[in-house]
Formats: C-alpha cells, structure tokens, sequence
C-alpha cells in the first residue's frame, strides 16, 4: 500500500542517477579482492581449477571480456578445418581444403 501523499522523501522512486558508479558492487568487489588475496592468489585459483572447474569456468565468463578481436584490434579470423577433407600427408591448408570444394 502506497504512503498518504506528502509523507514520501522528495526523491523516493527516482533511483540513482544515470551513469553514477553503484557503490555497494565497487565495495563487494574489493573485498572479493581481499579475500582472493588472503586465500592465496593465483595458486588459490589454480587450485580451484582442478577441485571445481564448473564453478571455475563460471568465474572466467564473467571476467573475460565480451568481445573477442584479432591481434591489434584486427577482425578475428577464424579458419575452420574439416581434417575429414584433408588426404593423408597433405598439410591441413585453408587453399587445399578451398580448392576440394570448389
């Protein structure tokens, strides 16, 4: 049930600015870094690598980065390869596996 009107602060509802840092998530992350420091770094996570690599792998999607580029900030390439395609002895080439299909 809503406040009797004139009993709500001026600002209430208007939320935070947009664009303004979120406080409370810059203070969680630095004692997130607090503690990965008290744990050990880089062997704690090592560790947790091996012992839980699900829970791992959740943690590097949410500290890599979204876009993936090439060297520079060059386009990334991607070369796909059938090995099924290539003869035995012949080198795995993109112009060799181009020219089977063509």
């Amino acid at each position: 049930m809503p406040a009797p009107t004139g009993t709500r602060p001026p600002a209430a509802g208007r939320g935070r600015p947009r664009g303004s840092p979120n406080k409370i998530s810059g203070a969680v992350k630095d004692m997130v870094i607090q503690a990965l420091d008290q744990a050990g770094g880089v062997d704690y996570l090592a560790a947790q690598a091996e012992k839980n690599p699900a829970a791992f792998m959740a943690l590097l999607g949410k500290v890599l980065p979204m876009q993936v580029t090439g060297g520079d900030d060059a386009p990334l390439i991607i070369k796909w390869i059938n090995y099924a395609d290539v003869e035995p002895g012949e080198p795995p080439e993109w112009p060799a596996l181009a020219s089977k299909h063509t």
